[in-house]
């Protein structure tokens, strides 16, 4: 759930400044229209007198005044400059406070990046970017966000995320944002320039970094591999790509939306690394309870060489450091997830 921002919480309709401008709009009116009833002014002037009288300019009054006249200035002086007072009270401490609270929650910000580890830097907060972490967000993965437009940032701590404020191509910026403990890096900025620069600093910090990288223009793909980028990006190829295989393969099409959909189904794609203490290692997968149990699919094997052996046949053998793409229920995944990391007598 978003947090609302000091001003907006202060313009609510019960809040002390939306009290305190409704009360000097009531008063400015109650003199407008009291100096025309008391002393036959028009409504201009009687407007001018009250604010002169709110305002304690000191002015000399419009005409002189009748003794009700007196009487009724009198009340004006009385609620007019207490009200006036109100106002400023409540919207100073609106003001102090909101920026308290950015300052606050900055500082609990980079408080808590500094105790992060094997998490994820996402450069640029458009829209791309904003999709990005949102995604994350919905998995539960730690992440921080890198933006140096102040009212982008206003908009990344409104959403709860952890910001790193400042420019991503500078290398204090990106160990603010713990690219050291760091386990992946995502570039998605305007320019490519830009994103050539951070993955050459990002990839000098922390030579161990996944480093994924957007390319606008296809002659920048080869430079921000050669930048030391793990993966590059191009959303219009990508969409291209999609749009195409709509067209021609709409089954397929759908069977890969329902395979990265997991919110709306109850299917999950991932990869699984397989450790040395796991029961899983040595073994062929038609000794594994993979298929016959937890109802999975194994689609690929990434062998700890590099090697992806696609469709992998029952007497495959599954040795640590090999990363196998599952495709099943959710609830099966996790479970495979835990066995990979461990020894199943544990």
């Amino acid at each position: 759930m978003r947090r609302r921002t000091p001003i907006y919480s202060s313009l609510h309709p019960y809040s002390p400044v939306f009290r305190a401008l409704v009360g000097l709009a009531v008063i400015f009116v109650v003199g407008s229209v009291g100096y025309k009833i008391l002393e036959g002014w028009t409504l201009f002037e009687g407007f001018y007198m009250t604010l002169i009288t709110v305002t304690t300019i000191g002015f000399k009054e419009v005409r002189d005044l009748t003794f009700y006249g007196q009487l009724f200035t009198i009340v004006i002086i009385v609620t007019g400059i207490g009200m006036v007072g109100y106002a400023l009270v409540t919207t100073t401490a609106m003001l102090i406070e909101g920026e308290v609270n950015k300052i606050l929650t900055r500082r609990r910000s980079l408080k808590a990046i500094s105790k992060l580890k094997e998490h994820f830097i996402v450069c640029g907060f458009g829209r791309m970017g904003s999709y990005i972490c949102e995604e994350l967000h919905l998995r539960n993965i730690p992440f921080v966000v890198v933006e140096h437009r102040p009212e982008i940032q206003e908009k990344i701590l409104q959403a709860g995320y952890l910001l790193s404020p400042g420019d991503a191509t500078e290398e204090d910026v990106l160990q603010d944002a713990g690219i050291e403990s760091a386990k992946g890096l995502v570039s998605v900025l305007d320019s490519d320039a830009s994103n050539v620069y951070v993955v050459l600093s990002a990839r000098e910090l922390n030579p161990r970094l996944e480093i994924i990288a957007r390319a606008g223009e296809e002659q920048a793909h080869k430079k921000l591999k050669r930048a030391g980028a793990s993966r590059v990006i191009s959303p219009y190829k990508i969409g291209g790509a999609r749009m195409v295989m709509g067209i021609l393969k709409p089954a397929v099409m759908s069977f890969l939306e329902l395979a990265m959909d997991y919110r709306e189904y109850d299917i999950e794609l991932e990869e699984i690394l397989i450790s040395p203490i796991s029961n899983y290692n040595g073994k062929k997968l038609i000794e594994t309870d993979l298929r016959k149990e937890l109802n999975l699919i194994i689609i690929a094997v990434k062998k700890s060489g590099g090697l992806m052996e696609f469709n992998p046949g029952p007497n495959t053998i599954i040795y640590a450091g090999d990363t196998l793409i599952a495709m099943g229920p959710r609830k099966s995944i996790k479970i495979f997830e835990k066995a990979a990391e461990m020894n199943g007598d544990d």
